[in-house]
Parts: C-alpha cells; structure tokens; sequence
C-alpha cells in the first residue's frame, strides 16, 4: 500500500529523471544549432565562391548543406517540443510535492465560481484561494475546470452514480502516467481560451455557403476552366497574355466572398484552435483499456472502437490551419487564381460541421469527464489514508444491512415502532483534508435515523464551527465521488444545505439577520417540498437579542422534527440542550470544551458528549486586560 511518503518518492523522482533528460535534450538543441548555423553559412559561402560554376556544382552545394538544414529544423522543432514537454513534467511533479505539504497555491482556486447564495459552497469554502476546489483541481481544459466547479455546486445523490463514480476514480487513481500525460498536453496546448458553450454553438451555426449550389461549383469550374487554358497555352492556341488576364480574372472574383470568410474566421478562427488540443486528449483517452462501467460510457462517447474522434478534430484542425494560409499575400493569390482557395476551404469546413455537428458535444463532453475525474484520481492518489465511503440507499435501511459490520444490525429504533425513514451518516476519524494531517484533530459522528439532529454547544475557539465545517467537507466528496479524510465512513446521500456564515447585502439593501432568515425560510420550503435534506446551521438567529434567539431557535428546530430533517446545529446557547427532553430519541448533545488548568486556557478539539459546561469568553477578556465585573 502507498504511503505519503512513498508518493512524495514518486514524484520527486520523476522531477529529477525528468531534469535529467531535459539536461540531454537543452544540449542537443545547442549542438543541433551550432550544426544547423554552420551548414547555413557553408550553404551560403558555397553558392557565392561558386556562383560561375555549372549548375550540378550549385545543386551539389544546396544538397549537401541547405538540406540537412531543413531537415534539421523539423529534428530541432521536436528537441523544442521534448524540452517543453520535460519543464511542464518536471513543473506538475515539483507542484505535486508542494501540495503534499498544503501548499497549493499553484492551482487555480475557482474565484469566479463563488456564489454567497448558495446552498453550501461559499459557508464550506469550496471555492476560492485555499479551498477545496483549489486543492483537488488538476484540470487542464476549459471544460474540466468548469466540470469540477459544476460537480461541487451540484452533488450527487442516488447510489448509484455515485458509486460509478468512485469506480471510475479508484480505476484511474494508480494510472499516474496516463493522468500526468494527459495534464501535461493540455496545458502544453492550451491554444486560446474557449469553452464548451463557444464551440457547440459553432457546431449548431448554419451553413453559409454550401447551401448554394452555384457556389458549390465554382471551386471545380475554376481548377477545370485553368486546366484547359494551361493546356491551350501550351498547344500554342491561346497565348499566355489572354490567360493571365482570365486568371487575374478569378483572382479578383474571388475577392467577392473575402469579407464574409473573414467574418466567420474572425469569430470561431480562435475557438477553433484549441481543438489541435482536444485532438491530442481524444487520442489518450481512445488508446486508454478502461474497465469501470463509467470510463466505458465516455469512451462509448468519443466512438469507441467504431470511429476515432481524435482523427476527426485533426481533420478540422488541419482545414483551419489550411484556411490560415489566406493571411499570406502572395499565396492567397496564386491559390485563389488557380483553385478559388478559400472558398473551397470554407466549405470544406462547413461539410465537416454537417458531418459531425452532433458529435462534437459528446467528445466534448467526454474530454471534460475525463479531465476532471483525472483531478479526483489525483486527489485519490495523494490521500492513500482516505478512504472511499459505502453509499447506502433506502433498501439497504428498510432491510437493516449495515455496511461497515456484516451481520451487526442498524440500532432497534431504527427498525421497529416507527416506519424506518432512510437516512445514515456514520463516520469514524473525520478529519478536514485542508488541515495539515500532523495537526488535524479528527472526531466521530453517528445518525442512523430520520429525523435527528445533533447540537453541539461549547465555548470560543473550542472547534464548534470547524467540525461543522469538517462534516460538511466530507459529506460533499463522499457524494461527489471522493474519497474522504476519515477512518471509515457510511452514507446515505441527501441534498447538503448549510447556514454558517450568512453575509449581509448592501447591493439589496438586506440585513444580515434577513438574509439569515431568507436562508432558513429556504430550508423550510424544501423540507415541505419533500426533499431529503442534511442541514448544517452556526448559531441559529444570529442577528436579534438572546431571548427572541432563544424562543425562534426552540421554534425553528421543533418545526425541523415535524418536517422529518436531519442535521448538526451549534450554538453558545445551553439552553437547546434541553430539547433532548422533548425528542429524546432523535436528538443527540455534544459539546467542545475549553479547559482552565493553572491560568491557562487549552483545547482538546475532542467531541464529548453532554452539554458544554466550561465558557471562556470573560477569561479571554481579562488575560487581554479588558475589565470584566465578578
């Protein structure tokens, strides 16, 4: 079994094997230079000292020298290409080791997918610098990195595609190789920034210029009608004049579609160049054996073993670059005059949009899939201590299975008086990925029927919000299809919506304590809806006097009994640890404790059970010199 310290090996020594080659490769470029310079100036000095000379003696020169040099430019490009590929290697592997240490500030952190409003992310820091997005992303398209933000905002909630989903990462976490091969490409040829969205509504734009057929002739017309007038010309029936005043003829009528192509080449030329790209990825992934039913579908999607969409999107990519050979004066008029270039260029690339127009979002699609599911692998990889969760459904409670311990049932409670409504999240060890693992302070968690809550009382600083963040974190990548930073760990999946740290809005004019109230009433109205909800609250009221707090919280959580919720609610408030006496059978006390010894205030971050006995509030006041009453 891997160990970190095994894998921090691993990637330290595939840097240095990689710095090793580069050290080859930057000294054959030099030597390849040096050669390629001398054959030059010899080609040149050559020609001059013989420029009297036959012509056999010139070409003699021009073979032996301008050759190879040309040949050797082709020999350079791919030693450039090695060394660029080497310095991307050696720079994901040395970025690995850093992340091994917490360090991720290399990988981009999802700022712009922060959403205040939403149901979970911006209260579990899923989303910008030192979040989770920017811990487990390794994407390297567009399209990965904006699947990995779509995955967190929406998680999963049936079994099943979860599950498929953690056979697909458990499949791709040892395939190292293929997942640096494949991160290394895409951010090797990046191209220009565009997305899914830019290049579908390409694929679904309308023809221009195949849809007339005069237009259709006229590339076949021209080549013919310039065949036969080679042919007079060269029979002696018509003289060279007449014909290139014919071909300067075609030259300026085809001037007439110039300002149209350059239209459609100004808005997807650029779009369109990454898809050299994606070409390349769809390669990987078709010469790639996969066998987790997930993996098979994206496969099935760029055409299996029937077609290659990798050779298709080069065929694009070849015809784009083709189109590029416009922007060249000289050529863009002998092309033009001889074959009516641009306009057969653009059709040729209108009659491989009506070909695979339907296609390309499902290659799309699949490079996206893929290059996210590389980034939870990776995460995967980089947590061998992480372990990935059993899904459970209402099947497996109804029946009393229970996954960790064969043979031991659910709690009595839980399969008889009452109908058994599905819920469990059993966890043991839970610990916060983001916190370094030498430091992380790691506690249990136990609810095996519906409804049930938690409450969690305890002073300041003692680990309240930190655990609900923890469980939080957890839940997410168990139902994303992640492992997770605990010992073991049992779930039954449900929509996750937190409240813990409700911001005002100056832009609406909205308190702090309505925008709490907007969240609550949000819950509510899901809950009433039907939907299976796993609730996360902070201090409940935050934002009114302590006995409208008191009595609204009291209010607020025997509605959530009523409406069959689940969920975990911390408070300062002791006083809601008196609601076990109304529920004692579907609610749970924990607390964090401070604890005074000799003076000094110290934390355990254990969870106990029970109601927090211990505050801290007034003795931080006075060891900070701030005057507090006895």
């Amino acid at each position: 079994m891997n160990t970190i310290d095994k894998i921090s090996a691993t990637y330290h020594d595939i840097a240095e094997q990689a710095k090793h080659e580069l050290n080859k490769v930057q000294q054959q470029i030099y030597r390849i230079g040096t050669l390629r310079l001398l054959l030059f100036c010899a080609g040149v000095a050559g020609i001059i000292y013989f420029r009297a000379e036959s012509w056999a003696v010139l070409g003699g020169i021009v073979l032996v020298t301008l050759l190879p040099f040309v040949l050797l430019i082709k020999y350079h490009n791919r030693l450039f290409y090695r060394k660029d590929y080497l310095e991307k290697e050696i720079e994901i592997n040395e970025q690995e080791l850093a992340a091994l240490n917490y360090d991720i500030s290399a990988f981009d952190d999802g700022e712009e997918f922060m959403d205040p409003t939403h149901l979970y992310t911006y209260d579990l820091d899923v989303f910008g610098p030192h979040s989770l997005y920017q811990y487990i992303n390794r994407t390297c398209t567009q399209l990965g990195k904006s699947r990995l933000a779509s995955w967190l905002n929406v998680h999963l909630k049936k079994k099943e595609e979860i599950q498929k989903r953690q056979e697909a990462v458990q499949e791709l976490a040892p395939e190292l190789e293929f997942r640096q091969r494949f991160r290394i490409l895409g951010l090797l040829h990046k191209g220009k920034a565009a997305d899914e969205t830019e290049l579908n509504a390409w694929a679904k734009s309308p023809s221009v210029f195949r849809t007339q057929k005069l237009l259709r002739a006229l590339p076949p017309l021209v080549v013919a009608t310039n065949a036969i007038c080679i042919g007079l010309v060269i029979a002696g029936i018509l003289s060279g004049g007449t014909y290139g005043i014919i071909w300067t003829c075609f030259v300026i009528a085809s001037f007439s579609f110039t300002g149209r192509i350059t239209k459609i080449q100004a808005i997807y030329g650029k779009k369109l160049q990454i898809l050299s790209t994606y070409a390349v990825l769809l390669r990987l992934m078709e010469e790639k054996p996969v066998q987790s039913e997930l993996l098979k579908e994206i496969k099935e999607e760029i055409g299996g073993e029937k077609r290659k969409a990798s050779h298709s999107i080069r065929q694009l990519s070849k015809l784009m670059n083709e189109l590029d050979q416009r922007n060249n004066a000289f050529m863009y008029a002998i092309l033009n005059g001889f074959f009516f270039w641009e306009l057969r260029q653009i059709m040729r690339i209108e009659a491989w949009k009506e070909q695979y127009a339907t296609e390309l979002p499902h290659w799309l699609t699949a490079i996206g899939l893929i290059d996210t599911l590389n980034s939870l692998a990776t995460f995967a990889y980089n947590h061998p201590d992480y372990v990935f969760p059993t899904l459970l459904d209402k099947a497996d409670i109804t029946s009393g299975k229970n996954a960790s311990h064969p043979g031991t049932p659910f709690r009595a409670e839980t399969l008889s008086g009452k109908p058994v409504l599905p819920f469990r999240l059993r966890a043991e060890a839970l610990g916060h990925p983001l916190m370094h693992r030498d430091r992380c302070v790691r506690n249990d968690i136990d609810m095996e029927k519906r409804p049930f809550f938690i409450i969690i009382t305890g002073a300041n600083m003692a680990g309240k919000s930190t655990y609900l963040r923890t469980v939080g974190i957890n839940y997410l990548l168990a139902c994303i299809g992640t492992p997770v930073c605990a010992r073991q760990m049992e779930i039954y999946p449900a929509q996750l919506i937190t409240s813990l740290r409700t911001s005002d809005s100056l832009n609406d004019n909205e308190s702090y304590f309505f925008a709490e109230l907007k969240r609550l009433k949000l819950i509510i109205d899901k809950l009433q809806a039907g939907e299976e909800l796993f609730i996360i609250l902070d201090e409940i009221l935050k934002g009114t006097n302590s006995m409208d707090k008191q009595k609204g919280s009291f209010a607020l959580i025997k509605q959530f009994m009523a409406l069959q919720a689940n969920g975990i609610i911390a408070t300062h408030d002791l006083l809601l640890g008196t609601l076990i006496d109304l529920f004692p059978e579907d609610i749970r006390n924990y607390c964090f404790e401070a604890d005074i010894t000799n003076n000094e205030l110290t934390f355990s971050y254990r969870l106990r059970p029970g109601i927090a006995r211990n505050m801290n509030a007034c003795f931080l006041m006075k060891r900070m010199g701030i005057a507090v009453a006895d």
